[in-house]
């Protein structure tokens, strides 16, 4: 099978332009091994070079077991790309090493205001927050999506599904501090939550809740059936 060289692709169809655009995981195994070795010989695309190696080894678990020796003995492929591909592939054996982060599960308001409390009660801004989940519920990351004034805090729809989408969450709770202490929701927070609940629906991320935190208090719309 011949495989085109890479800089006579369109732009949109070659393999570092797609994993910008649509991530590491829309790719295959030759995508990315192509990406790897950077350039290809007078008579062997990159494409074609990693086509190769994959045909060599059958499967990622026989390469990553291959010396740089074998790989440099196929054409085309000498120490230096040899060591570039082992190099990947001992990075990505360290990180299966690495022991499963113990993720915090959240299950009810209490858990989102004793996760984040601490860090908004005392702030004289409004900062509105979301918490990422799994499809488990466990938190896989927390953002600040926007910092605002002294009481009021725009967000925009785009900048919160662009790193839940990023980030492969499956359900996102919202927070945001209130200044004065007091955690009463706003006819505005109330609004906002509603819209954000919508545009999740229509890309099929859950808007679980918003928490809304203020002087070792905290409000949850969904408990309150604001939302």
């Amino acid at each position: 099978m011949s495989y085109p060289v890479i800089r006579e692709l369109p732009p949109e169809q070659r393999p570092r332009e797609r994993m910008i655009k649509e991530g590491p995981g829309s790719l295959s195994d030759i995508d990315l091994l192509a990406i790897m070795l950077r350039t290809g010989t007078a008579k062997a695309s990159a494409m074609e070079l990693a086509a190769e190696i994959i045909g060599r080894f059958k499967d990622l678990r026989a390469l990553a077991q291959a010396t740089v020796e074998e790989l440099s003995a196929i054409k085309g492929i000498g120490p230096v790309k040899a060591v570039q591909v082992k190099a990947a592939l001992e990075l990505g054996r360290r990180l299966a090493a690495l022991p499963t982060e113990e993720r915090t599960v959240i299950r009810c308001p209490e858990d989102v205001a004793a996760l984040l409390m601490e860090d908004l009660r005392d702030l004289d801004r409004e900062h509105f927050l979301a918490l990422l989940l799994n499809t488990k519920n466990r938190v896989l990351s927390k953002e600040t999506i926007s910092i605002g004034t002294l009481n009021s805090s725009m967000v925009h729809p785009r900048e919160l599904f662009k790193i839940a989408i990023r980030r492969s969450a499956a359900a996102i709770i919202l927070a945001h501090n209130h200044p004065s202490g007091d955690p009463t929701p706003s006819r505005e927070d109330i609004m906002l939550t509603k819209r954000l609940i919508e545009v999740g629906q229509i890309i099929g991320i859950d808007v679980l809740d918003h928490i809304i935190i203020g002087d070792n208090r905290f409000t949850s719309l969904k408990s309150k059936g604001l939302i």
